[in-house]
């Protein structure tokens, strides 16, 4: 088998796995400690228990309207514009790999917006470049990558990126020859789901 379809499925394995027990842990944390998705153990069901109506379109205890645990309040219910970085904006030294993975998951049609200062003397220049592949993530190597945003773009409203398909965004600072990307930390990458129910 070749050895790059074997990496692939990997990588696609291991975010996977990362995906589904960051998305568990944050329900878990950040879920109200009242908040109930309908299920009720301890109402009875139709043949055990006498006072429940007589209605099987849905057990007494589970109300198929309130919502399921994927529909629950930490997803959204429509496209989110999300600021990369937060309040940190698009700068050198900060992880946004780490935020990514702390953020998401993000879902199609969410607006990724890169905020930053246009180049100055006292600032660096930034902009936002897709990069081609896995590979060419990992080595930060931008020679055929393809520039989204400028140096200039980033400044008022910031550049915004729509996540329109189903497929990974290798997304970094393309300044300085790959710098940003390798010692700055300025890369991250998304993989947008579909919001299903909505």
């Amino acid at each position: 088998m070749d050895s790059k379809y074997v990496q692939l499925v990997m990588l696609l394995f291991v975010a996977a796995t990362l995906f589904v027990v960051s998305d568990a842990n944050r329900n878990l944390t950040n879920a109200p400690q009242n908040w109930n998705p309908g299920f009720n153990s301890s109402s009875g069901w139709p043949w055990n228990s006498p006072n429940s109506p007589q209605n099987y379109s849905s057990p007494p205890g589970f109300n198929f309207t309130s919502g399921w645990p994927w529909k629950g309040p930490n997803v959204p219910q429509s496209s989110r514009r999300i600021v990369v970085g937060n309040n940190q904006k698009w700068h050198f030294g900060f992880n946004y790999t780490d935020w990514a993975i702390k953020n998401g998951p993000f879902y199609l049609n969410d607006t990724l917006v890169f905020k930053y200062d246009p180049p100055s003397n006292t600032t660096y220049p930034h902009s936002v470049y897709q990069l081609r592949n896995y590979r060419s993530f990992m080595n930060c190597d931008l020679r055929k990558a393809k520039r989204l945003a400028s140096v200039t773009q980033g400044a008022g409203n910031g550049f915004e990126l729509v996540l329109k398909n189903k497929k990974p965004y290798y997304l970094s600072c393309g300044e300085h020859n790959g710098i940003h990307c390798k010692d700055g930390l300025m890369k991250f990458s998304v993989i947008p789901l579909i919001r299903w129910g909505y």
